[in-house]
C-alpha cells in the first residue's frame, strides 16, 4: 500500500521558526515533524511513499531524498502553484492505482493506521476519514456520523454559532483511486470543501473513523509547544531516540554535564550537549545537539534548538530558541517569546512576554525589547563554484565570512581530526587563512599550517599525512581583487560536491560546532612538508636518464612559491637552469601584474636565444604550466597534452614492463588524435568530465599513467594524482631523455587536427531547457553521454557544454580543416541561439 504525505506547508502561523524552513521540517523534540510521520507510516508497514511539496520543497527534498535511508521509498511531485489538499494529490495519481492513505506531515499523531485501513477495506467505502475529539474544533473541519459510520454533514472551520460537534477531520485519509476522477487537473481542489461534498451527493460511501490516540496538528507556536510537552510526558505512542536516564530524562552521546548542575525532568537532551557548573535545567525543556549552556544559567519550559548557546547566568523561561540563538550572560528571555535563527541577544537584555524576534537579529547589551523585530535582509545564497569559495577581498572575502567557512568545513569533521591549511604569498591571502584557521579551531579541528608552499606540496602533504583534508587560499588566477578559497580532501584533490554541499548547507544553516574551551583546535606548523615531498619527488624520477641529457632550460617562475623550491630540485637533477621572475616576494601587496602576452613573448626569445631544450612559465600557485620548444615557439596547452601522451605511451612500451596497457585520462574537449594515439603505441584513453575534480579523480584510476585538462594541468599518478607543474616539468623531462628526442620533435609527429570553440550567453532560467532540446533534435547523432552534450558528424564533432558557474554554453568542434571547425562552431553556437526564442 501508498502513502501521500502532504508536505507543502508554508506555516506561516509558526514564523519565524518557518522562516527558511518548511513547516514539515520543524524538529520535534529528536526529529522534523515529517520524520515523525513516515517512521510511524513505516510502522504499519508502508514504505512505498510519495510525498507532495511546494513551498521550501528543496529543503525537504534534501533531506529525506529517496527514503532509503529509512528502509522507504520516496517520490516527490512539486506544485508549482498552491492546487489545495486535493489537487495536490491530483499530480500524482498516476503513481496510485490501489487503495491509498494520505496524511499530513506537519501534524504529530500515534494512530494505529492499520486499524484504521482494515475500516475501510471491510466497509467498502469510497472514502474514510480519520476523525478524532478536540476541545477547541474552531480550527478544524467539524464532522458528524450516522450510527453507521457514514459521514452526514461536516463544516470546514466553523464560528461558535456553526459548531455542531467536537469531532473533527484530522486530514488522514484512506481512498479509493477512482476519486481523483472527480478533481480537475491543475486547478485548485480541496478534501473538505470541495471533493467530500461531491462523494455525498453522488451517494459514494464516505465513512469516518473515531480514532483511539493521540493526534496534534501543530498549526501555530502554541500548538507546537503543546505537542512538544506531550512528546516529553510520554503521551505520544512514538518512539524516542537516545538513552533513558530515569526520572523522565533522556540523553544523546557525548554530553557533559557538570557535577553540581541540577537537572528536572521531562527533558530531552542531545548529542555533544553540554551543561555548565551550576546551571539549571528544568522540564519539559528540550536542548538539541551541540546546545552549550554556561556556568549558572537557568533553563525552564524552553525548547532550544540545535548550536543555541545561553551564556553565564543567563535565564531563558518558557520560550523557544531556533537554531544557533546566542543569548550572552546575564541576559533575561520571559514566557512565549520565540528567536529566530542565528539571532544574538547580548549581555544583560531582557525579552519580555511573548515577543517574536525573527532570523539573525542582534539585541544590544543591556536593551528591553517589549515588541516584536521583525526579520530583514536575507544572506548569501550561493558558496561554492568552479574555484571553490570566491569572493571580493576584504568586501565578500572577509575574515568573519572566512571563519565561518572554517567553522563549517571543521563541524563537518570529527573532533580533534587534523586540516593542513595552506596560501600563496599575498598578504590578503593570509588574512583570510587567519579567519578559517580560527574557524577550524573553535569546531574542535587541529591545524597543520604549510604557510605558503606551491600548492602540489600542500596536496601532497596532505595525501600523505594523517590530514582529513585541506584548504588553500589564493589570489585568483585571473583577477588579483578575488581570492579562492579552495578544499582539498584526504587524496589531495579538490573536495567533491558531496563534501561541499555540507559545508554550504551548515554554513547558510550557521550551524557550527563549539567545541569546549579545553577542546579548541591546536595549530602547529608542519615543518616537514617540504622535505617529504621533495623526497617523493625524486624517488618517483629516473633522475639518471635527466643527468645524463644534464638538459639547458628556461622557467618562468612568475614571482611565485615555486621559486623556492623548483630551483634545488631541478639542480639536484643535474639540470642547467635560467630563471625569469625568481625573487619571491613575502607579503606583497597586490599590484598590477605583467602582461601574460609579454610574459610568454620574453620566455620565447630567451629560449630561443640560448639555445635551450625547453621553456616553461610556471602558474603562480604550481598546478599548470605554458611550455615552448627549443626554437622559442609556443606550444598550446591541448597540443602539448597530446605530446605528452604520446611520449609517455613511447615511453611505457619500451619500458620492457608486461602489464595491463596504460590509461591517458583526458577530458572530452580533447582533440580525437589522442585515441589515435593511443592505438599505435596499444595504449587506452579515458574521457571524463571537463572539470579539475573529475581529472583528478580520474587519475587516481586503475592503470592511469597520466591525466591532464588541455589547460596546462598535468598529473602523473605514480607520484600523487593532483595538478602538480612542477613534478611535470621534471617528468617532461625524464621523458624526453628517455625516448631521446626533444619537445619540438614530439609535436611535430603528432597528427594533424583542427579544433574552434566560441561561447554562447543563455539565461540560467532556459539553460535547461536548451539542454533538453538539444537532446531531443540530435538524439540519433548523440555521443557518449560524459559532459554536455556531443553531436557525432562522421569525422568531425561538436560539443555543447554548459558553464557550471556563469550562464553560458561552450561550443567546441573539431574538424577536417581550421576553416570547418571554425564554421562548424559557429553553426552551432547559432544553433544554441535560436533554441533560446
Amino acid at each position: 500500500m501508498k502513502a501521500v504525505v502532504m508536505a507543502g506547508g508554508e506555516g506561516s502561523r509558526l514564523r519565524p521558526l518557518t522562516v527558511g524552513r518548511p513547516k514539515p521540517m520543524v524538529p520535534l523534540v529528536s526529529r522534523p515533524v515529517m520524520e515523525h510521520i513516515l517512521l510511524l507510516l513505516k510502522r504499519h508497514g508502508i514504505t512505498e511513499v510519495i510525498v507532495t511539496v511546494q513551498y521550501l520543497a528543496g529543503v525537504i527534498q534534501s533531506y529525506f531524498g529517496d527514503g532509503s535511508q529509512l528502509g522507504m521509498h520516496i517520490e516527490y511531485t512539486v506544485e508549482d502553484v498552491p492546487l489545495g489538499t486535493a489537487g495536490s494529490v491530483k499530480q500524482a495519481q498516476h503513481l496510485l492505482t490501489e487503495t491509498f492513505l494520505v496524511i499530513s506531515g506537519d501534524a504529530l499523531t500515534d494512530y494505529d493506521l492499520t486499524a484504521i485501513i482494515e475500516q475501510h477495506r471491510q466497509r467498502g467505502a469510497m472514502a474514510t476519514l480519520t476523525l478524532a475529539r478536540v476541545t477547541n474544533p474552531l480550527e478544524y473541519g467539524v464532522v458528524i456520523t450516522n450510527d453507521d459510520g457514514s459521514v452526514r454533514q461536516f463544516l470546514e472551520k466553523p464560528s461558535w454559532s456553526e459548531v455542531f460537534s467536537d469531532t473533527v477531520n484530522t486530514g488522514i485519509y484512506v481512498l479509493e483511486p477512482k476519486v481523483l476522477n472527480y478533481c480537475p487537473t491543475s486547478q485548485p481542489f480541496d478534501f473538505s470543501s470541495d471533493l467530500f461534498p461531491i462523494l455525498m451527493r453522488n451517494g459514494d460511501p464516505i465513512f469516518g473513523h473515531i480514532a483511539e490516540g493521540y493526534w496534534c496538528d501543530i498549526g501555530n507556536l502554541e500548538e507546537y509547544a503543546r505537542a512538544t510537552r506531550d512528546m516529553l510526558e510520554g503521551h505520544v505512542g512514538l518512539e524516542m531516540v537516545g538513552r533513558d536516564m530515569g526520572n523522565g530524562i533522556w540523553m544523546g552521546e557525548r554530553v557533559d554535564i557538570a557535577p553540581d548542575a541540577r537537572l528536572v525532568g521531562p527533558l530531552w537532551i542531545g548529542d555533544e550537549v553540554k551543561i555548565g557548573p551550576g546551571a539549571e535545567v528544568i522540564g519539559p525543556s528540550v536542548l538539541r545537539d551541540n546546545v552549550i549552556v554556561d556556568r549558572r544559567a537557568t533553563i525552564e519550559r524552553s525548547i532550544l534548538w540545535r548550536s543555541c548557546y545561553v551564556g553565564e547566568r543567563a535565564e531563558v523561561r518558557g520560550a523557544l530558541l531556533a537554531r544557533q540563538v546566542s543569548v550572552k550572560s546575564n541576559a533575561v528571555i520571559f514566557e512565549g517569546v520565540v528567536i529566530g535563527d542565528g539571532s544574538t541577544i547580548e549581555e544583560g537584555a531582557i525579552i519580555r512576554a511573548n515577543v517574536k524576534i525573527w532570523p539573525n537579529k542582534q539585541v544590544e547589551a543591556g536593551a528591553t525589547v517589549s515588541s516584536s523585530i521583525i526579520y530583514g535582509q536575507q544572506g548569501r545564497r550561493l558558496l561554492f563554484g568552479r574555484n571553490g569559495v570566491t569572493g571580493l577581498a576584504n568586501i565578500d572575502m572577509t575574515p568573519e565570512f572566512a571563519a565561518k567557512l572554517g567553522a563549517a568545513y571543521g563541524a563537518t569533521l570529527p573532533m580533534h581530526s587534523t586540516v593542513s591549511v595552506n596560501r600563496d604569498l599575498f598578504r590578503t591571502s593570509r588574512m583570510i587563512k587567519r579567519g578559517i584557521i580560527s574557524g577550524l579551531s573553535s569546531a574542535g579541528v587541529n591545524v597543520w599550517d604549510l604557510t605558503s608552499l606551491p600548492l602540489p606540496v600542500a596536496r601532497y602533504f596532505t595525501q600523505v599525512s594523517t590530514a582529513l583534508g585541506g584548504v588553500h587560499v589564493r589570489v585568483s588566477l585571473t583577477d588579483q581583487r578575488m581570492i579562492d578559497v579552495k578544499l582539498i580532501d584526504k587524496q589531495g584533490r579538490d573536495a567533491d560536491r558531496n563534501v561541499e554541499r555540507k559545508v554550504e548547507g551548515l554554513f547558510f544553516r550557521e550551524d557550527f560546532r563549539r567545541a569546549r574551551l579545553d577542546e579548541i583546535g591546536m595549530i602547529s606548523y608542519a615543518a616537514e612538508a617540504e622535505w617529504r615531498y621533495r623526497e617523493g619527488f625524486l624517488k618517483s624520477l629516473d633522475a639518471q636518464a635527466i643527468g645524463i641529457a644534464a638538459p639547458n632550460l628556461v622557467i618562468d617562475y612568475g614571482q611565485g612559491a615555486t621559486s623556492g623550491m623548483l630551483p634545488g630540485l631541478l639542480e639536484q637533477l643535474g639540470c642547467k637552469v635560467v630563471a625569469i621572475n625568481g625573487g619571491v616576494q613575502e607579503n606583497r601587496p597586490i599590484t598590477a601584474s605583467v602582461d601574460p602576452q609579454d610574459a610568454v613573448k620574453q620566455l620565447q626569445a630567451i629560449t630561443a636565444a640560448l639555445p635551450a631544450e625547453l621553456g616553461v612559465s610556471m602558474e603562480m600557485s604550481g598546478e599548470r604550466i605554458s611550455m615552448v620548444d627549443g626554437q622559442g615557439r609556443l606550444v598550446p596547452h591541448m597540443t602539448a597534452l597530446a605530446a605528452i601522451a604520446a611520449l609517455v605511451f613511447q615511453a611505457e612500451s619500451t619500458s620492457g614492463e608486461v602489464g595491463p596497457p596504460p590509461v591517458v585520462a583526458v577530458p572530452v574537449t580533447a582533440p580525437s588524435i589522442l585515441e589515435t594515439i593511443a592505438e599505435k603505441h596499444g595504449g587506452i584513453i579515458l574521457r571524463t568530465k571537463a572539470n579539475s575534480q573529475a581529472i583528478m579523480t580520474a587519475a587516481a584510476g586503475e592503470n592511469v599513467v597520466l591525466a591532464g585538462d588541455g589547460d596546462g594541468g598535468l598529473i602523473f599518478p605514480r607520484f600523487h594524482a593532483s595538478f602538480d607543474g612542477m613534478f611535470a616539468v621534471a617528468k617532461l623531462l625524464e621523458l624526453l631523455a628517455t625516448v631521446g628526442t626533444s619537445l619540438g620533435a614530439a609535436v611535430s609527429s603528432l597528427p594533424r587536427y583542427y579544433q574552434s570553440s566560441t561561447s554562447v550567453t543563455c539565461a540560467w532560467e532556459i539553460k535547461g531547457r536548451v539542454m533538453r532540446m538539444l537532446n531531443e533534435n540530435y538524439r540519433g547523432q548523440r555521443g557518449k553521454h560524459i559532459d554536455g552534450i556531443r553531436i557525432e558528424l562522421g569525422e568531425e564533432w561538436v560539443l555543447v557544454l554548459p558553464d557550471a558557474d556563469r550562464p553560458i554554453f561552450h561550443i567546441v568542434a573539431e574538424a577536417r580543416s581550421e576553416q570547418a571547425a571554425k564554421s562548424l562552431a559557429e553553426k552551432y553556437a547559432l544553433v544554441v541561439n535560436g533554441l533560446q526564442r
